[in-house]
């Protein structure tokens, strides 16, 4: 169903604001803990408007329960507000993939099997065992790719590439947006120089640093892409935006001239996750929200709300052609074959990917 709602996804907090959320939320939450402890209320932790509303309703109906939303900005921030809290005050969490190995390890997360989600039967083997533990302890959300959204009523080149991005021709001068994540920015960047998003080589790593700061000079804001109507690309300010793709399906939402393309080169291959956090004051209603989304009827209706692609392959069956057949929601063969998964990496490489970052968008 298409979206009527304004709104800014996946926009990274900074400064102050960012560095006290964590402090905040592990001062107040207790209280929330103590005000709610004989309620049914979910406490759910997700990106902000990556839910239809309709279908929280019917849960919080059917269920006599109330489920209550806790937005992070970056899976960063997602991480941070774990940490302050050791996992506790949270009944399920949407995670990214890389994600659920190291939550898993740190004891926070509970095994989720068809037992307590019987709906699990529905997922998609190849979602399902995506990355290390997810078997266990996620159920598949999402899936889609990272790609480059773009005014092409305003640019005279047709977008085809990551190296029209990262050395971009003049008409994009000045007027590009990129994610301020380092796997995302350094990954795409690989991508363009023909490397590994997974990349342990310290020369190439190198060369996608060299790349990004080049392209500094013609970078509007290194920030997650407004989607509302405000939006500068919908305005033209911005010309050219690394997004995922169901976003860029939003936001052209506000104006037809606004294009998406996965690059020749590949892009990044991601996937969301729903897991249930083992200090959960609501685990049994946890499992039956996680079910109830997977109810394949649930599950195509929040699909064509968001946009992205359903792992649930009962749900896909109720899902339009054309929805199933749009090459942003679902990627021909090609895109997948040249489009990788982000793997963890070695301590010493994450440092080093991580020191990037500073440099570039400072």
């Amino acid at each position: 169903m298409p979206k009527t709602l304004s709104f800014i996804k996946k926009r990274p907090l900074t400064g102050v604001i960012a560095w006290l959320l964590p402090v905040l939320l592990w001062v107040t939450l207790p209280v929330a803990w103590a005000d709610s402890a004989d309620k049914r209320e979910l406490v759910f932790l997700t990106w902000s408007e990556y839910m239809d509303p309709e279908l929280i309703t019917k849960f919080e109906a059917e269920h006599d329960a109330k489920v209550k939303f806790l937005y992070f900005e970056s899976d960063e921030l997602r991480d941070d507000m774990l940490l302050a809290t050791n996992g506790e005050g949270y009944d399920v969490v949407c995670s990214n993939g890389r994600a659920i190995k190291f939550y898993a390890k740190r004891g926070w997360l509970a095994p989720i099997s068809e037992t307590e989600v019987p709906n699990k039967k529905y997922i998609d083997p190849r979602w399902a065992t995506a990355f290390p533990m997810s078997v266990e302890y996620a159920v598949p959300f999402f899936w889609g790719t990272v790609g480059i959204a773009y005014r092409h009523d305003l640019i005279p080149e047709k977008l085809t590439s990551w190296k029209q991005l990262f050395d971009p021709p003049a008409s994009l001068h000045g007027k590009i947006i990129l994610v301020k994540d380092s796997r995302d920015l350094i990954g795409m960047a690989l991508k363009s120089l023909g490397h590994s998003v997974n990349t342990t080589d310290s020369k190439q790593i190198a060369q996608a640093e060299k790349l990004l700061l080049a392209q500094k000079p013609h970078v509007r804001d290194y920030s997650y892409l407004s989607l509302s109507e405000d939006s500068m690309l919908v305005r033209g300010e911005a010309r050219a935006a690394m997004v995922y793709s169901g976003d860029a399906m939003m936001v052209a939402e506000h104006n037809e001239n606004i294009a998406y393309v996965v690059p020749e080169e590949g892009s990044n291959l991601w996937v969301d996750y729903l897991a249930v956090l083992k200090r959960s004051r609501q685990k049994q209603l946890a499992m039956d929200f996680i079910n109830f989304l997977n109810e394949p009827e649930n599950a195509a209706q929040l699909a064509q709300f968001v946009y992205y692609a359903t792992p649930n392959r009962e749900a896909e069956k109720r899902l339009p052609k054309e929805f199933l057949e749009d090459p942003v929601i679902y990627p021909d063969q090609n895109v997948l074959a040249k489009s990788e998964f982000y793997r963890e990496l070695p301590p010493r490489v994450q440092k080093r990917y991580n020191a990037v970052l500073p440099r570039v968008i400072e």
